[in-house]
């Protein structure tokens, strides 16, 4: 009778395990340090910024147990890309990535622009005024992505925030960013006056990137609940903190 019961209790644990495991899972949301819509507290490690407002009150409405971390770039895309039940933000909606997550956004828009020395007398005003040229980006990055695609010469860092230095030591041309991280970067390395933005080339919404396997269901609830924050005024009001 004992190895009975002590079967049953085995049996029944097992159940439990093994048709619940929906309430121990929780959303591994994962992001970079890209000012002003995620900012990385470099003693902490906690994440703040317009996207991860957004992310986290999206989170608490769809009432989502989550976590959300910081990493390199190249690995959050890989991690949301290879793992289940995880996210990547904020995240470039491009040609070439449109098959590769399920799309909930957008959450922000993000301006392109091209970056130059203060004192460097060239003055391109379009993308094909570039062509010659070499442009700096990062791995992974959807704007070094773009310029990639369209044949131009890229030299890339790990870092965005590596290429202001890289710019001035003379390593490349010209410098591709967001607009408003690459003031950002030139503002935190005292470098405002060194560097200038000269124009912006292209406008881009960014996205929480979602591992394929994540269920429809969700990507389509929390699309929704997206969209009643943009029609309540939460959205316009969390923008509003950090322009």
């Amino acid at each position: 009778m004992k190895v009975f019961h002590s079967s049953f209790f085995i049996f029944g644990l097992a159940c439990i395990l093994t048709t619940q495991p929906t309430l121990l899972k929780a959303e591994n949301l994962v992001t970079e340090d890209y000012p002003p819509f995620n900012i990385v507290n470099p003693k902490t490690g906690e994440v703040t910024g317009m996207s991860t407002e957004k992310v986290q009150e999206l989170m608490k409405r769809a009432d989502e147990k989550y976590t959300i971390a910081a990493y390199p770039w190249s690995r959050a895309v890989q991690m949301a890309q290879n793992n289940p039940e995880t996210c990547v933000f904020s995240t470039s909606r491009t040609p070439g990535r449109e098959t590769l997550y399920k799309w909930v956004g957008p959450l922000v828009r993000n301006n392109w622009t091209i970056f130059a020395r203060a004192d460097d007398t060239r003055r391109p005003k379009t993308l094909e005024d570039l062509r010659t040229y070499v442009i700096g980006g990062y791995r992974n990055d959807a704007v070094a992505e773009f310029f990639s695609l369209k044949g131009f010469e890229t030299d890339l860092a790990n870092a965005d925030a590596d290429n202001p230095r890289k710019l001035l030591a003379g390593r490349f041309d010209f410098w591709a960013s967001g607009e408003l991280l690459g003031l950002n970067i030139l503002k935190q390395q005292g470098l405002t006056k060194l560097i200038v933005p000269l124009f912006t080339f292209n406008q881009v919404d960014m996205y929480l990137a979602c591992n394929l396997n994540l269920a429809q269901e969700k990507v389509d609830k929390w699309n929704q609940i997206l969209k009643n924050m943009e029609k309540d005024g939460t959205s316009a009001a969390i923008e509003k903190k950090y322009k």
